[in-house]
C-alpha cells in the first residue's frame, strides 16, 4: 500500500468501494465481501469492518486489519486507528501511535496528540507542546481548549493579545500569514466568556472586521446562550447572518414562530439579492406547516432568477411535499416560455418528479428521453433514479449500463442491490490500462 494512492482514492472516491457502497454491502448481507476487500486494500472497507470487529469485542482482530494501512503512515488511517483505540479503552496505544507521527514532523498529529494527552490528565504538558505555535490557527485553537484543563487562560489570553495589532485588520482569512487578527480576537473572546467576563468577551468581538466563520457569527451565538435577547435583537437588525442567529433563538427557545418569521421578513435588501435568505425563510414557513406560503417566496425569487437550478429545484420540491405537482409543473412550464420553450437537462430535469407525481413515472421516463439530452450519461442518472423509486431496479441497470464510466456508482449501488456485486466491484475498479503496468 502506498500512503499517496490511498489518500487519492480516498479523498476523490474514485478506483475504490465509497463508504456508501460499503455501507450498502453490509446492509444487504455482504459483509464477507467487506471482509475480503479490506485485506486487498480498500480503506473504506477496512474501516468498516475493524468498526464491526471492534463492536464484536475482537479488538486484536480489528487492529490487525488497519495495520496494514497504518504501516503507511497515512494520517487519515493514524487517526482513524487511534479513534478506535481511544474508544476501546486503549488510551496509551492511541497516545503512542499519535505521538510517533508527532515526532515525524505531522503538524496535524501534534493537534490530535496534545487533545489526547489533555483528555486523559496530561494538559499541562499538552500546553507546553502547544505554546511555541500560537501563530498557527488551528494548534492555537488547541491551545486555547487545552488552556482550560491546564489552568493557564490568563497566559493563553496574554499570547492571544500579542498577535492582535492595534492599526491593522484582515479584510479577508487570506490577508495575514499566520493567526489573524480576527481569529485571535475570536479565541481571546472564547477565554472570557469561560471566565465568567460576558461584557468583556462582547466588547472584543464587536471589534472584528470579519464576523462570521463556517457560517456562524460568534458575538451571535454568544448574545443567544446568554439570553441577551435585547442585544442580539439590535445586532441582528444590522448582521444577516446575525439575524439567522435571532430567528433560531426564537423558534428553538420560546417558540415563538410569528416572530421567527417577522424577523426573517425584516432584511432591507430585495429578496434576489438575498437567495439565501429566501431560502431559508422557506424552509421555516415549510417546518411550520405552511408551505404554501413557503411556495410564495420561492416563486418570487425563481421569478426574479429564472435560471438558478438549485432555487428551481428546491421549489419542484416544495411543490411536491405540498401535494401541488400539477401547480408545480404549470409554474415551470410558465417560467420556461420566457425561454422561448427550451431548457437545458440542467433545468429540465427538476421537472421530472413533477411528472412522475402527476402523471406517472412511464410518463416522465418518455418525456425525459423525448428531451435532446435524454440519451446523455447525464439524463440516465436521473432516469435511473425514477426507475429505481418505484423497485424497477432491473431497468434502472439497463438504463445505466449504457454509460458505465460515467454512472459507476449509481451503477454499481443497484447491482448490489440485486445481489451482482462481483459486477459492481468489477465497475467501481476498472482494469488498469496495461501501458500503466509496466
Amino acid at each position: 500500500m502506498d500512503a499517496s494512492d490511498l489518500d487519492y482514492r480516498a479523498r476523490t472516491r474514485s478506483g475504490c468501494i465509497p463508504p456508501d457502497l460499503v455501507s450498502r454491502l453490509l446492509e444487504r448481507g455482504y459483509a464477507h465481501v467487506v471482509e475480503l476487500e479490506a485485506g486487498r486494500g480498500e480503506w473504506f472497507c477496512a474501516l468498516a469492518w475493524a468498526r464491526l470487529l471492534g463492536e464484536r469485542d475482537c479488538q486484536a482482530d480489528a487492529f490487525e486489519v488497519l495495520a496494514p494501512y497504518l504501516a503507511t503512515g497515512w494520517w487519515t488511517a493514524v487517526e482513524a486507528t487511534t479513534e478506535l483505540l481511544e474508544s476501546w479503552g486503549r488510551v496509551d496505544e492511541a497516545i503512542e501511535i499519535t505521538r510517533i507521527r508527532m515526532k515525524a514532523g505531522h503538524l496535524m498529529a501534534l493537534e490530535s496528540y496534545t487533545r489526547l494527552l489533555a483528555r486523559y490528565g496530561r494538559a499541562e504538558e499538552a500546553f507546553r507542546l502547544l505554546r511555541p505555535h500560537i501563530d498557527e490557527p488551528s494548534l492555537a485553537t488547541a491551545l486555547v481548549d487545552v488552556a482550560e484543563k491546564a489552568g493557564q487562560d490568563e497566559e493563553t489570553a496574554a499570547l492571544l493579545a500579542a498577535q492582535i495589532p492595534d492599526d491593522h485588520r484582515c479584510n479577508s482569512p487570506w490577508c495575514c500569514r499566520g493567526l489573524d487578527p480576527d481569529t485571535a480576537i475570536g479565541l481571546l473572546a472564547t477565554i472570557r466568556e469561560r471566565q465568567g467576563l460576558i461584557d468583556d468577551a462582547i466588547a472584543l468581538l464587536r471589534t472584528r472586521n470579519i464576523t462570521v466563520l463556517n457560517g456562524r457569527d460568534q458575538l451571535a451565538d454568544l448574545l443567544a446562550r446568554h439570553d441577551r435577547i435585547g442585544e442580539l435583537r439590535a445586532y441582528a437588525a444590522a448582521k444577516d447572518n446575525a439575524a439567522w442567529r435571532f430567528v433560531e433563538l426564537l423558534e428553538e427557545r420560546g417558540g415563538d414562530i410569528e416572530g421567527a418569521i417577522a424577523a426573517c421578513r425584516q432584511a432591507d435588501r430585495p429578496i434576489a439579492q438575498d437567495p439565501n435568505s429566501a431560502v431559508q425563510l422557506a424552509q421555516l414557513l415549510a417546518r411550520h406547516g405552511r408551505g404554501n406560503e413557503a411556495i410564495d417566496v420561492i416563486c418570487a425569487l425563481a421569478d426574479a432568477r429564472p435560471g438558478d437550478d438549485w432555487i428551481l429545484q428546491t421549489l419542484s420540491e416544495l411543490f411536491l411535499d405540498q401535494g401541488r405537482a400539477e401547480d408545480g409543473l404549470a409554474y415551470l412550464d410558465a417560467l420556461a416560455t420566457t425561454r422561448a420553450g427550451e431548457e437545458n437537462w440542467d433545468l429540465y430535469w427538476i421537472r421530472l418528479p413533477l411528472i412522475a407525481a402527476h402523471h406517472g413515472v412511464d410518463d416522465a421516463i418518455a418525456q425525459a428521453r423525448s428531451h435532446p439530452e435524454g440519451t446523455t450519461w447525464y439524463a440516465a442518472s436521473h432516469i435511473a433514479e425514477l426507475l429505481a423509486g418505484t423497485g424497477r431496479i432491473e431497468e434502472a441497470v439497463a438504463v445505466l449500463e449504457q454509460h458505465a464510466s460515467q454512472n459507476s456508482h449509481d451503477l454499481a449501488g443497484y447491482l448490489i442491490d440485486l445481489g451482482r456485486v462481483q459486477d459492481a466491484l468489477a465497475i467501481l475498479r476498472p482494469p488498469i490500462p496495461q501501458a500503466l503496468r509496466r
